[in-house]
């Protein structure tokens, strides 16, 4: 049977899927006896298999939707942006509709984040934040070329690239390629969910703020960058930082002149609450990164954000090589800039943030409903970012054996009642699209409430 038809059957489909098709971040030996729905078609915050079933989308994408599946509005600007040009390089030309969006994330991120560099996902916006804080260093008025180290922090995730993976230090998914890495120096993560002995709560957070001013102060003459995931850390399990933890980094990178490099690539676009999450500390990143909510979900687009001082470093004489050697075939696209021009109107005209803050409410209040459940350690939120940690014993914080895989059978139990969610080992992640209404908020945290009572209630 050809590839090319235009119906073909869903058991052929699951065929070629088990037979060609390799999965991010997936068990594959696994996933071919899991029967996964196979995406054909949306409908504002559902998404519809192959055999007609609908989900709720409670992942929104992998964190990237914002205003549901199918917006005419967004759909209509990617139509007329068709008729005109799909796509033309940016090494040396650019396009009207790249300027406009250049214009209007100036005008909405930090005050101080002029200069624009597109590229098209999180990963390469952080690679690009990483080659221009290096380079910097080496090209400023009074170079100091002994920069060649970042500082990060414990638990770090900022994308898979293999200058993301050296500034992160998540084990499970970094230390295969160990020895591929650059050496950084990572701060404890600020995290009191467990603590070593002889530390409480209250005292392990200073022994994390104190040690950060340390490490910090120890590598200044060396440090080219500081990468901080501002208030939450996403791939770690939906780890939120204490108040004030934000501001107190700024506040040592201003300091030593380091430059602070924000991943806003999962936590932007409203998932904390606010636009953009450094806003809640009132911080100014030098460097910011964005992308998944740039373009309401639609179409890969990312863009690293710099200061005046950063991209001054970088003029000069075409002789002089000071330029930026750096791009993406892709950069820029006319398509994503079309939906992204289009889905940031939608936050304007639709007070979005106010939506944000309501679900936020809503799912503190509904999930409330684990907090003394003993198979739940934790609940963690910020804004609409969710984390449910299960645990065997909830008292001793106990973590359930890893071949027992709860958390995938969680999120596999939920499925089977029309919800799409996905774990972070047995961290199940509720991350609903910003425009998601209450309803169906309802609805995904009775859902989830559910499906964790279908898994532990097999396991006793």
């Amino acid at each position: 049977m050809s590839a090319f038809k235009s119906t073909v059957s869903a058991k052929q489909l699951r065929d070629w899927d088990n037979a060609h098709v390799w999965h991010p971040f997936t068990a594959m030996s696994a996933y071919v006896d899991e029967h996964a729905p196979i995406i054909a078609d949306a409908d504002g915050f559902d998404l519809i298999d192959v055999d007609g079933r609908k989900y709720l989308d409670g992942i929104s994408s992998l964190w990237c939707n914002v205003h549901g599946h199918r917006v005419p509005e967004i759909d209509d600007a990617v139509r007329a942006q068709l008729d005109r040009v799909s796509h033309s390089t940016m090494l040396g030309l650019s396009s009207e509709v790249s300027i406009r969006l250049a214009k209007a994330l100036v005008d909405i991120t930090p005050g101080n984040l002029t200069k624009m560099f597109f590229s098209d996902s999180g990963a390469t916006a952080v690679e690009v934040a990483l080659k221009l804080a290096y380079q910097y260093h080496q090209q400023k008025a009074a170079p100091e070329t002994a920069r060649n180290t970042f500082i990060s922090v414990g638990n770090a995730y900022h994308g898979d690239t293999l200058g993301s993976v050296s500034v992160g230090s998540m084990d499970v998914f970094h230390r295969t390629y160990s020895n591929l890495l650059f050496p950084t120096v990572a701060v404890p993560s600020p995290i009191a969910t467990r603590v070593p002995d002889g530390y409480d709560r209250d005292s392990w957070l200073r022994f994390c703020f104190d040690r950060a001013t340390e490490l910090v102060t120890e590598n200044h003459h060396r440090a080219a960058g500081f990468v901080i995931e501002p208030l939450v850390q996403g791939a770690a399990g939906i780890l939120v930082h204490p108040p004030g933890y934000l501001k107190h980094i700024r506040q040592l990178c201003t300091e030593f002149n380091i430059p602070l490099i924000a991943d806003e690539v999962a936590v932007g676009f409203g998932r904390t609450g606010t636009m953009f999450a450094c806003e809640q500390e009132s911080v100014l990143p030098d460097l910011m990164c964005v992308a998944k909510g740039i373009t309401g979900g639609y179409l890969p687009l990312a863009a690293t954000l710099a200061t005046n001082e950063i991209y001054e470093a970088f003029l000069g004489t075409p002789d002089a090589g000071r330029t930026f050697y750096h791009g993406h075939t892709y950069t820029g696209n006319p398509l994503g800039c079309a939906a992204a021009l289009a889905s940031l109107q939608r936050f304007q005209e639709n007070d979005l943030l106010d939506n944000v803050s309501a679900s936020a409410e809503l799912i503190t209040e509904q999930l409330g409903r684990l907090a003394n459940h003993p198979n739940v350690g934790e609940v963690r939120q910020k804004g609409i970012m969710i984390g449910i940690e299960l645990v065997r014993d909830r008292q001793a914080m106990e973590p359930f054996g890893a071949a027992l895989r709860v958390g995938h059978q969680v999120t596999v139990a939920a499925r089977r009642r029309g919800l799409i969610i996905r774990p972070l080992g047995d961290v199940v992640v509720l991350m609903p699209a910003p425009a998601m209404p209450l309803s169906l908020i309802q609805k995904m945290c009775d859902t989830t409430i559910a499906a964790v009572e279908d898994v532990v209630s097999q396991l006793e």
